[in-house]
Protein backbone atom coordinates (compact mmCIF):
# COMPACT_ATOMS: atom_id res chain seq x y z
CA UNK A 1 0.00 0.00 0.00
CA UNK A 2 1.33 3.34 -1.27
CA UNK A 3 2.31 6.01 1.92
CA UNK A 4 0.43 9.11 1.61
CA UNK A 5 2.16 12.52 2.12
CA UNK A 6 0.48 15.40 2.86
CA UNK A 7 1.19 18.95 2.37
CA UNK A 8 1.26 21.43 5.12
CA UNK A 9 1.55 25.25 4.76
CA UNK A 10 1.24 27.81 8.08
CA UNK A 11 -1.61 30.19 7.80
CA UNK A 12 -2.77 33.01 10.14
CA UNK A 13 -6.08 32.35 12.10
CA UNK A 14 -7.17 35.99 11.72
CA UNK A 15 -6.04 37.28 8.97
CA UNK A 16 -5.28 34.50 6.85
CA UNK A 17 -1.79 35.14 5.80
CA UNK A 18 0.45 32.12 4.51
CA UNK A 19 3.80 32.90 5.77
CA UNK A 20 6.61 30.56 4.58
CA UNK A 21 8.11 30.81 8.00
CA UNK A 22 6.90 31.60 11.76
CA UNK A 23 8.70 34.47 13.96
CA UNK A 24 10.40 33.68 17.07
CA UNK A 25 7.20 33.97 18.92
CA UNK A 26 4.54 32.28 16.11
CA UNK A 27 2.50 34.98 16.21
CA UNK A 28 1.18 36.25 12.57
CA UNK A 29 3.46 39.36 11.75
CA UNK A 30 1.04 41.27 10.03
CA UNK A 31 -1.48 41.23 12.52
CA UNK A 32 -0.22 39.84 15.91
CA UNK A 33 -2.66 36.29 15.90
CA UNK A 34 -1.99 32.77 15.90
CA UNK A 35 -0.73 30.76 13.30
CA UNK A 36 -1.40 26.93 12.80
CA UNK A 37 -1.27 24.42 9.58
CA UNK A 38 -3.15 24.19 7.25
CA UNK A 39 -2.66 20.67 5.53
CA UNK A 40 -4.03 19.67 2.06
CA UNK A 41 -6.17 16.52 1.97
CA UNK A 42 -3.80 13.71 0.78
CA UNK A 43 -5.05 12.23 -2.62
CA UNK A 44 -6.83 9.63 -1.10
CA UNK A 45 -9.47 7.78 -3.28
CA UNK A 46 -10.84 5.74 -0.90
CA UNK A 47 -10.51 6.49 3.33
CA UNK A 48 -10.33 2.98 4.24
CA UNK A 49 -6.68 2.98 2.88
CA UNK A 50 -5.38 5.06 5.56
CA UNK A 51 -7.18 3.19 8.21
CA UNK A 52 -5.76 0.28 7.07
CA UNK A 53 -2.25 1.97 6.81
CA UNK A 54 -2.67 3.32 10.46
CA UNK A 55 -3.67 -0.12 11.79
CA UNK A 56 -1.43 -1.92 10.14
CA UNK A 57 1.69 0.25 11.54
CA UNK A 58 -0.08 -0.64 15.43
CA UNK A 59 -0.24 -4.07 14.68
CA UNK A 60 3.41 -4.56 13.16
CA UNK A 61 5.99 -6.24 15.35
CA UNK A 62 8.03 -3.01 14.74
CA UNK A 63 11.83 -3.05 14.07
CA UNK A 64 15.35 -3.56 16.39
CA UNK A 65 14.88 -0.12 16.85
CA UNK A 66 12.86 0.77 20.00
CA UNK A 67 11.74 4.20 18.63
CA UNK A 68 10.29 3.32 15.33
CA UNK A 69 8.36 5.92 14.47
CA UNK A 70 5.64 3.04 13.72
CA UNK A 71 5.77 2.40 17.80
CA UNK A 72 4.60 5.76 18.59
CA UNK A 73 1.00 6.86 18.46
CA UNK A 74 1.56 10.67 17.23
CA UNK A 75 4.21 9.73 14.47
CA UNK A 76 1.74 6.48 13.20
CA UNK A 77 -0.43 8.73 11.85
CA UNK A 78 2.36 11.37 10.36
CA UNK A 79 0.58 11.38 7.01
CA UNK A 80 -1.76 14.34 9.02
CA UNK A 81 1.29 15.75 10.35
CA UNK A 82 3.51 18.60 9.13
CA UNK A 83 6.88 16.35 7.30
CA UNK A 84 9.73 16.20 9.61
CA UNK A 85 12.93 13.96 8.92
CA UNK A 86 12.84 10.42 10.40
CA UNK A 87 16.74 11.34 11.48
CA UNK A 88 14.78 14.75 13.66
CA UNK A 89 12.47 12.75 15.03
CA UNK A 90 12.38 12.37 18.73
CA UNK A 91 9.90 9.95 20.56
CA UNK A 92 9.15 8.44 23.53
CA UNK A 93 7.01 5.71 21.66
CA UNK A 94 4.23 8.30 23.18
CA UNK A 95 0.95 8.24 22.45
CA UNK A 96 -1.54 4.44 22.59
CA UNK A 97 -3.13 5.37 25.73
CA UNK A 98 -5.97 3.64 26.84
CA UNK A 99 -9.53 3.67 26.63
CA UNK A 100 -11.13 3.34 30.03
CA UNK A 101 -15.36 2.47 30.52
CA UNK A 102 -16.07 4.72 33.79
CA UNK A 103 -19.21 2.39 35.21
CA UNK A 104 -19.33 3.92 38.42
CA UNK A 105 -19.44 7.26 37.24
CA UNK A 106 -21.92 6.54 34.18
CA UNK A 107 -24.13 5.52 37.24
CA UNK A 108 -23.54 8.08 39.57
CA UNK A 109 -24.08 10.90 36.33
CA UNK A 110 -26.95 9.27 34.52
CA UNK A 111 -25.60 8.52 31.12
CA UNK A 112 -25.14 4.99 29.51
CA UNK A 113 -22.15 5.01 27.87
CA UNK A 114 -18.93 7.00 29.48
CA UNK A 115 -15.49 6.18 28.80
CA UNK A 116 -11.82 7.98 29.65
CA UNK A 117 -9.78 8.58 27.16
CA UNK A 118 -6.65 8.82 29.83
CA UNK A 119 -3.66 11.13 28.21
CA UNK A 120 -1.54 10.80 31.57
CA UNK A 121 -0.40 7.58 30.27
CA UNK A 122 1.84 8.85 28.26
CA UNK A 123 5.98 8.75 28.77
CA UNK A 124 5.77 12.13 31.01
CA UNK A 125 2.49 10.98 32.53
CA UNK A 126 0.54 13.83 30.80
CA UNK A 127 -0.80 15.15 27.14
CA UNK A 128 1.51 17.10 26.65
CA UNK A 129 3.80 14.70 24.98
CA UNK A 130 2.13 13.68 21.69
CA UNK A 131 2.45 17.87 20.94
CA UNK A 132 5.78 17.87 22.13
CA UNK A 133 7.20 15.06 20.20
CA UNK A 134 6.53 16.88 16.63
CA UNK A 135 7.38 20.41 18.24
CA UNK A 136 11.02 19.66 19.84
CA UNK A 137 12.03 17.34 16.74
CA UNK A 138 11.18 20.85 14.64
CA UNK A 139 13.36 22.45 16.67
CA UNK A 140 15.78 19.44 16.12
CA UNK A 141 15.59 19.97 12.69
CA UNK A 142 15.95 23.68 12.56
CA UNK A 143 19.35 23.42 14.40
CA UNK A 144 18.17 25.41 17.83
CA UNK A 145 20.49 24.04 21.20
CA UNK A 146 18.45 25.87 23.28
CA UNK A 147 14.17 25.41 23.92
CA UNK A 148 11.93 26.89 26.61
CA UNK A 149 8.51 27.06 28.41
CA UNK A 150 6.38 28.75 30.35
CA UNK A 151 4.32 26.17 32.63
CA UNK A 152 2.52 25.57 34.64
CA UNK A 153 4.27 21.97 35.36
CA UNK A 154 3.05 19.07 32.55
CA UNK A 155 4.56 21.62 29.53
CA UNK A 156 7.97 21.80 31.46
CA UNK A 157 8.36 18.08 32.67
CA UNK A 158 7.36 17.10 28.94
CA UNK A 159 9.78 19.46 27.14
CA UNK A 160 12.40 18.64 29.32
CA UNK A 161 12.42 14.93 28.84
CA UNK A 162 12.24 15.05 25.02
CA UNK A 163 14.67 17.93 24.71
CA UNK A 164 17.08 15.97 26.77
CA UNK A 165 16.52 12.80 24.59
CA UNK A 166 17.31 15.16 21.25
CA UNK A 167 20.60 16.63 23.04
CA UNK A 168 19.12 20.27 23.48
CA UNK A 169 19.39 22.08 26.70
CA UNK A 170 15.61 23.33 27.83
CA UNK A 171 14.82 26.61 30.22
CA UNK A 172 11.60 26.34 31.98
CA UNK A 173 10.39 29.53 33.63
CA UNK A 174 7.67 28.46 36.07
CA UNK A 175 5.50 30.93 38.48
CA UNK A 176 7.23 30.84 41.80
CA UNK A 177 4.91 28.86 44.54
CA UNK A 178 2.42 27.79 42.03
CA UNK A 179 3.17 24.27 40.75
CA UNK A 180 2.59 20.85 41.89
CA UNK A 181 6.34 19.56 43.44
CA UNK A 182 5.57 16.18 41.24
CA UNK A 183 5.72 17.91 38.33
CA UNK A 184 8.90 20.25 39.14
CA UNK A 185 10.69 17.64 40.19
CA UNK A 186 10.06 15.93 36.44
CA UNK A 187 11.82 19.08 35.10
CA UNK A 188 14.93 18.62 37.60
CA UNK A 189 14.95 15.52 36.80
CA UNK A 190 15.42 15.77 33.17
CA UNK A 191 17.91 18.34 33.00
CA UNK A 192 16.18 21.61 33.10
CA UNK A 193 17.15 25.01 33.90
CA UNK A 194 14.05 26.28 35.76
CA UNK A 195 13.39 29.59 36.24
CA UNK A 196 11.00 29.96 39.24
CA UNK A 197 9.44 33.28 38.90
CA UNK A 198 7.94 36.23 41.06
CA UNK A 199 4.46 35.75 39.21
CA UNK A 200 2.14 33.95 37.39
CA UNK A 201 1.47 31.94 34.25
CA UNK A 202 0.80 34.53 32.42
CA UNK A 203 3.55 36.45 33.46
CA UNK A 204 6.03 34.05 32.83
CA UNK A 205 4.54 33.84 28.87
CA UNK A 206 5.34 37.70 28.51
CA UNK A 207 9.30 36.75 29.99
CA UNK A 208 9.34 33.89 27.30
CA UNK A 209 8.30 36.14 24.60
CA UNK A 210 10.57 39.14 25.29
CA UNK A 211 13.41 36.31 25.65
CA UNK A 212 12.78 34.22 22.05
CA UNK A 213 13.24 37.45 19.99
CA UNK A 214 16.74 38.54 21.67
CA UNK A 215 18.37 34.99 22.16
CA UNK A 216 18.09 31.89 19.71
CA UNK A 217 15.51 29.77 21.92
CA UNK A 218 12.78 28.04 20.15
CA UNK A 219 9.57 28.66 22.24
CA UNK A 220 7.83 25.02 22.89
CA UNK A 221 4.16 26.66 24.08
CA UNK A 222 1.13 25.57 22.43
CA UNK A 223 1.34 28.93 20.32
CA UNK A 224 3.56 26.70 18.63
CA UNK A 225 1.55 25.06 16.22
CA UNK A 226 3.86 22.08 15.54
CA UNK A 227 2.36 21.17 19.38
CA UNK A 228 -1.02 21.88 18.13
CA UNK A 229 -0.78 18.81 15.57
CA UNK A 230 0.97 16.69 17.48
CA UNK A 231 -1.78 17.00 20.21
CA UNK A 232 -4.55 16.74 17.74
CA UNK A 233 -3.48 12.89 17.04
CA UNK A 234 -5.35 12.05 20.44
CA UNK A 235 -8.77 12.18 18.57
CA UNK A 236 -7.53 10.77 15.94
CA UNK A 237 -6.14 7.50 17.58
CA UNK A 238 -9.21 7.83 19.90
CA UNK A 239 -11.51 6.80 16.79
CA UNK A 240 -9.21 4.37 15.38
CA UNK A 241 -10.20 2.86 18.92
CA UNK A 242 -13.71 3.89 18.38
CA UNK A 243 -13.64 1.74 15.10
CA UNK A 244 -14.53 4.87 13.64
CA UNK A 245 -17.56 5.47 15.29
CA UNK A 246 -17.70 9.27 16.75
CA UNK A 247 -19.14 9.49 20.35
CA UNK A 248 -21.75 12.06 20.66
CA UNK A 249 -19.78 13.86 23.17
CA UNK A 250 -16.12 14.82 23.97
CA UNK A 251 -15.78 17.04 27.04
CA UNK A 252 -12.46 18.41 27.35
CA UNK A 253 -10.73 20.36 30.30
CA UNK A 254 -9.86 23.98 29.39
CA UNK A 255 -6.61 26.03 30.88
CA UNK A 256 -4.77 27.48 27.94
CA UNK A 257 -7.16 26.15 25.43
CA UNK A 258 -4.29 24.39 23.05
CA UNK A 259 -5.55 20.92 23.87
CA UNK A 260 -9.36 21.35 23.21
CA UNK A 261 -8.58 23.45 19.77
CA UNK A 262 -5.92 20.82 19.09
CA UNK A 263 -9.06 17.83 19.84
CA UNK A 264 -11.09 20.22 17.71
CA UNK A 265 -9.16 20.47 14.89
CA UNK A 266 -8.56 16.55 14.17
CA UNK A 267 -12.05 16.03 13.94
CA UNK A 268 -13.35 18.37 11.94
CA UNK A 269 -10.10 17.17 9.49
CA UNK A 270 -10.98 13.54 9.88
CA UNK A 271 -14.58 14.47 8.84
CA UNK A 272 -13.59 16.67 5.67
CA UNK A 273 -11.06 13.22 4.96
CA UNK A 274 -14.28 11.05 5.11
CA UNK A 275 -12.56 9.48 7.82
CA UNK A 276 -15.62 10.23 10.13
CA UNK A 277 -18.89 11.06 8.94
CA UNK A 278 -20.14 13.07 11.43
CA UNK A 279 -18.68 15.52 14.08
CA UNK A 280 -19.14 14.82 18.15
CA UNK A 281 -19.64 17.43 20.14
CA UNK A 282 -16.69 18.92 21.70
CA UNK A 283 -16.92 20.88 25.62
CA UNK A 284 -14.95 22.57 27.25
CA UNK A 285 -14.98 22.69 30.84
CA UNK A 286 -12.94 25.04 33.12
CA UNK A 287 -12.36 25.80 36.80
CA UNK A 288 -14.34 28.54 38.35
CA UNK A 289 -11.48 30.56 39.35
CA UNK A 290 -9.74 30.24 35.77
CA UNK A 291 -13.05 30.74 33.72
CA UNK A 292 -12.14 33.84 31.20
CA UNK A 293 -12.81 31.31 28.32
CA UNK A 294 -16.47 30.34 30.34
CA UNK A 295 -16.84 34.18 31.24
CA UNK A 296 -16.52 35.21 26.87
CA UNK A 297 -18.66 32.39 25.25
CA UNK A 298 -21.60 33.56 27.93
CA UNK A 299 -21.29 37.27 27.04
CA UNK A 300 -21.27 36.43 23.47
CA UNK A 301 -23.98 34.40 23.38
CA UNK A 302 -25.04 33.90 19.52
CA UNK A 303 -23.17 36.58 18.20
CA UNK A 304 -20.37 36.19 15.45
CA UNK A 305 -17.01 35.59 16.10
CA UNK A 306 -15.76 38.03 15.04
CA UNK A 307 -17.20 40.57 17.93
CA UNK A 308 -15.74 37.95 20.68
CA UNK A 309 -13.59 39.48 23.10
CA UNK A 310 -11.48 37.55 26.26
CA UNK A 311 -11.06 39.05 29.61
CA UNK A 312 -8.06 37.87 31.26
CA UNK A 313 -8.79 37.06 34.91
CA UNK A 314 -6.23 36.69 37.96
CA UNK A 315 -6.63 32.73 38.20
CA UNK A 316 -6.93 30.74 41.09
CA UNK A 317 -7.60 27.27 41.29
CA UNK A 318 -6.31 24.30 43.10
CA UNK A 319 -6.00 22.63 39.99
CA UNK A 320 -2.70 23.91 39.06
CA UNK A 321 -2.00 22.10 35.50
CA UNK A 322 -5.33 24.71 34.26
CA UNK A 323 -4.42 28.10 36.88
CA UNK A 324 -4.74 29.87 33.50
CA UNK A 325 -6.13 33.26 33.21
CA UNK A 326 -5.22 34.44 29.55
CA UNK A 327 -5.29 31.75 27.33
CA UNK A 328 -3.58 31.78 23.64
CA UNK A 329 -5.49 29.83 22.39
CA UNK A 330 -9.17 31.17 22.83
CA UNK A 331 -10.16 32.00 19.36
CA UNK A 332 -9.17 28.51 18.50
CA UNK A 333 -11.03 26.91 20.77
CA UNK A 334 -14.03 29.46 20.18
CA UNK A 335 -14.33 28.37 16.58
CA UNK A 336 -14.02 24.60 17.28
CA UNK A 337 -16.51 24.50 20.05
CA UNK A 338 -19.28 26.07 17.19
CA UNK A 339 -18.03 23.65 14.21
CA UNK A 340 -18.77 20.76 16.74
CA UNK A 341 -21.84 22.70 18.31
CA UNK A 342 -20.56 21.80 22.12
CA UNK A 343 -20.73 23.75 25.11
CA UNK A 344 -18.38 25.08 27.76
CA UNK A 345 -18.99 25.00 31.67
CA UNK A 346 -17.15 25.99 34.62
CA UNK A 347 -17.08 24.05 38.48
CA UNK A 348 -15.99 24.63 41.60
CA UNK A 349 -12.69 23.28 43.54
CA UNK A 350 -15.11 21.25 45.32
CA UNK A 351 -16.63 19.69 42.61
CA UNK A 352 -13.18 19.13 41.40
CA UNK A 353 -12.24 17.31 44.01
CA UNK A 354 -15.54 15.15 44.57
CA UNK A 355 -15.09 14.24 40.86
CA UNK A 356 -11.48 13.23 40.86
CA UNK A 357 -12.02 10.73 44.36
CA UNK A 358 -15.37 9.32 42.43
CA UNK A 359 -13.18 8.99 38.83
CA UNK A 360 -10.33 7.60 41.07
CA UNK A 361 -13.51 4.93 42.58
CA UNK A 362 -13.68 3.82 39.34
CA UNK A 363 -10.00 2.87 39.74
CA UNK A 364 -8.86 5.36 37.31
CA UNK A 365 -6.45 7.92 38.96
CA UNK A 366 -6.00 11.46 37.62
CA UNK A 367 -4.24 14.81 38.32
CA UNK A 368 -7.12 17.71 39.49
CA UNK A 369 -7.28 19.62 36.25
CA UNK A 370 -8.24 15.99 34.27
CA UNK A 371 -11.41 15.89 36.62
CA UNK A 372 -13.05 18.81 35.75
CA UNK A 373 -14.52 16.70 32.62
CA UNK A 374 -16.91 14.50 35.26
CA UNK A 375 -17.49 17.79 37.25
CA UNK A 376 -18.95 19.53 34.27
CA UNK A 377 -20.87 16.78 32.61
CA UNK A 378 -22.23 16.69 35.30
CA UNK A 379 -23.76 19.94 34.85
CA UNK A 380 -24.38 19.67 31.51
CA UNK A 381 -25.99 16.37 32.28
CA UNK A 382 -28.14 18.48 34.72
CA UNK A 383 -29.11 20.94 31.74
CA UNK A 384 -30.01 18.16 29.40
CA UNK A 385 -27.19 18.87 26.83
CA UNK A 386 -26.14 15.67 27.09
CA UNK A 387 -28.84 12.93 27.32
CA UNK A 388 -28.91 9.37 29.02
CA UNK A 389 -28.55 7.42 26.03
CA UNK A 390 -25.61 9.25 24.60
CA UNK A 391 -21.98 7.60 24.36
CA UNK A 392 -19.48 10.15 26.51
CA UNK A 393 -15.49 10.52 26.15
CA UNK A 394 -14.18 12.55 29.53
CA UNK A 395 -10.33 13.47 28.25
CA UNK A 396 -8.13 12.82 31.32
CA UNK A 397 -4.93 14.66 30.64
CA UNK A 398 -2.57 14.24 33.69
CA UNK A 399 -1.62 11.03 35.47
CA UNK A 400 -3.07 11.12 39.45
CA UNK A 401 1.02 11.57 40.81
CA UNK A 402 1.11 14.41 38.92
CA UNK A 403 -0.42 15.93 42.33
CA UNK A 404 -0.28 13.61 45.44
CA UNK A 405 -0.52 16.33 47.51
CA UNK A 406 -3.75 17.47 46.83
CA UNK A 407 -4.97 13.49 46.69
CA UNK A 408 -3.47 13.88 50.45
CA UNK A 409 -5.00 16.74 51.64
CA UNK A 410 -8.31 15.51 50.55
CA UNK A 411 -8.42 12.05 51.94
CA UNK A 412 -7.34 13.69 55.35
CA UNK A 413 -10.19 16.31 54.90
CA UNK A 414 -8.40 19.14 54.72
CA UNK A 415 -7.87 20.22 51.56
CA UNK A 416 -10.29 22.96 51.96
CA UNK A 417 -9.80 23.78 55.81
CA UNK A 418 -9.74 27.40 56.17
CA UNK A 419 -10.76 28.29 52.85
CA UNK A 420 -14.42 30.35 51.79
CA UNK A 421 -15.08 26.68 49.76
CA UNK A 422 -15.08 24.72 53.43
CA UNK A 423 -18.53 24.54 54.28
CA UNK A 424 -19.13 22.99 50.35
CA UNK A 425 -16.06 20.55 51.18
CA UNK A 426 -18.93 18.47 53.45
CA UNK A 427 -20.58 16.66 51.09
CA UNK A 428 -17.27 14.95 49.93
CA UNK A 429 -16.79 13.78 53.14
CA UNK A 430 -18.20 10.13 52.21
CA UNK A 431 -15.79 10.22 48.97
CA UNK A 432 -12.72 10.26 51.43
CA UNK A 433 -10.13 7.44 52.62
CA UNK A 434 -7.68 8.63 55.28
CA UNK A 435 -5.77 6.05 56.59
CA UNK A 436 -6.15 4.30 59.98
CA UNK A 437 -3.60 4.12 62.68
CA UNK A 438 -4.01 1.37 64.77
CA UNK A 439 -2.20 -0.85 67.29
CA UNK A 440 -0.03 -3.47 66.00
CA UNK A 441 -2.90 -6.42 66.75
CA UNK A 442 -4.58 -8.81 64.89
CA UNK A 443 -7.80 -7.63 66.24
CA UNK A 444 -7.18 -4.09 65.63
CA UNK A 445 -6.98 -4.94 62.11
CA UNK A 446 -10.07 -7.41 62.05
CA UNK A 447 -11.60 -4.72 63.68
CA UNK A 448 -11.45 -1.89 60.89
CA UNK A 449 -12.34 -4.68 58.13
CA UNK A 450 -15.28 -5.68 60.24
CA UNK A 451 -16.57 -2.01 60.24
CA UNK A 452 -15.65 -1.01 56.96
CA UNK A 453 -18.28 -4.05 55.84
CA UNK A 454 -20.93 -1.68 56.96
CA UNK A 455 -19.69 1.58 54.77
CA UNK A 456 -20.10 1.84 50.66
Amino acid sequence: MPVVETSARLRCIACGATPHSAAADFRCTACGDLLEFHLAPPPVSNPEDLKALWLGRRTSPGTALPNSLDQSGVWRFRELLPVIGAENVITLAEGNTPLYHLRRCAQAVGVDHLYAKHQGMNPTASFKDTGMTVAASAALEAGFRWVACASTGNTSASMAAYASRGNMRSLVLIPDGKISWGKLSQSLDYGALTCQLRTDFDGCVRILNELVRQKPVYLLNSVNPYRIEGQKTAAIELLEQLAWQPPDHIIVPGGNLGNSSAIGKALVELRDLNLILRLPRLSIIQAEGANPFYRCVCELGDGELESAKLEPVSADTLATAIRIGNPASWKKALRVLRATGGEVEQVTDVEIAEAKAEIGADGIGCEPASAVTLAGLKKLRARGFVKPGEFVVLILTGHLLKDPDFTIKFHRGDLFEGTSEERHAIQTKSLQRAPIVLDATLSAVVGALDAAETTP
